[in-house]
């Protein structure tokens, strides 16, 4: 079961966003519309109320979506430098024809194609997108053990992994298992070039990440970033810029000890389909939206 059901990203306009994702990602607009009063106030933004929005869906129609709903641009925000949702990454088929593709857009790669140390499975990209957000363009050419990983059914398919930049990454494992259910999976330390370069430290410099699952579904990483990262702040009531909220699947919200920002409720919407949704404050702030999903 998939259980990672979409990412919401914070955009100055959604309309020229929509239009560039379309054009270069080939995702496609499935919804539009203003976020209501029950979403803002489930997401504990009031500030979000009114506040345009796109749902977007990848060419290859799986139902794991791109959110992004305009928000006041923070001049001062710096990707991949504060402590939350880092990135979002993106399952394609064939991650240099990807590369190719991205040169000519204005996506700004910020890591070509390169190698994983130690993991030959996984061939990444990263890129910079014009709100500042973060994409990871990950191709997968094998299998892993512990892990079904997946197969892109289009050039550019769904997301599959959120990441997360912590402040202290044990506790934030902790607060997942605890909270949400979910299984820690193993830690590593790895090579990664574009958070090294930064915070402007050697670019062989290894950081420590860890991933956790369901079952066999790995779709999140937990990166702990190095000294010198900071606490991400976004205009008063409003979502933070980049990466904003990351919304999960779960059986039965009924059984989560976390403190819900408003009680779970039925949400209308594609991404919803009338069913239960309500969200929580994770260390670092970050925002997780639960969906009741059987």
């Amino acid at each position: 079961m998939q259980l990672l059901r979409a990412a919401t990203l914070t955009t100055s306009n959604v309309e020229k966003t929509a239009t560039l994702y379309e054009e270069w990602l080939r995702y496609r607009t499935v919804e539009r519309g203003e976020i209501a009063e029950d979403a803002a106030s489930s997401w504990g933004t009031p500030g979000s109320v009114g506040r345009r929005y796109v749902l977007m869906q990848p060419e290859s129609a799986a139902s794991v979506y791109l959110r992004f709903v305009e928000g006041t641009p923070q001049p001062d925000y710096r990707p991949l430098r504060t402590y939350g949702w880092a990135a979002v990454e993106i399952c394609v088929r064939d991650v240099l024809e990807v590369n190719a593709r991205l040169e000519r857009s204005p996506f700004e790669i910020i890591g070509p194609p390169r190698e994983l140390d130690g993991l030959p499975t996984i061939f990444p990209m990263q890129v910079k997108g014009p709100d500042e957000e973060i994409l990871f363009l990950t191709q997968i050419r094998g299998d892993l053990p512990e892990y079904d990983l997946p197969r892109a059914r289009s050039l550019i398919d769904r997301p599959f992994i959120a990441v997360l930049a912590c402040s202290d990454l044990t506790a934030s494992l902790r607060w997942f298992e605890r909270t949400v259910g979910l299984r820690p999976g193993r830690e590593i330390e790895i090579i990664f070039t574009v958070l090294s370069s930064a915070f402007g430290l050697p670019p062989g410099q290894k950081h420590r990440l860890a991933t956790v699952a369901h079952e066999r579904d790995c779709f999140m990483e937990f990166d702990q970033y190095p000294e010198g990262a900071t606490a991400r702040h976004g205009a008063p009531g409003e979502l933070k810029p980049g990466v904003a909220l990351v919304s999960l699947g779960h059986p039965d919200l009924d059984r989560v000890p976390g403190a819900w920002i408003t009680p779970p409720r039925p949400r209308s919407g594609l991404l919803y389909g009338g069913r239960r949704a309500g969200t929580l404050s994770a260390p670092d702030g970050s925002l997780v939206e639960l969906l009741e999903l059987p």
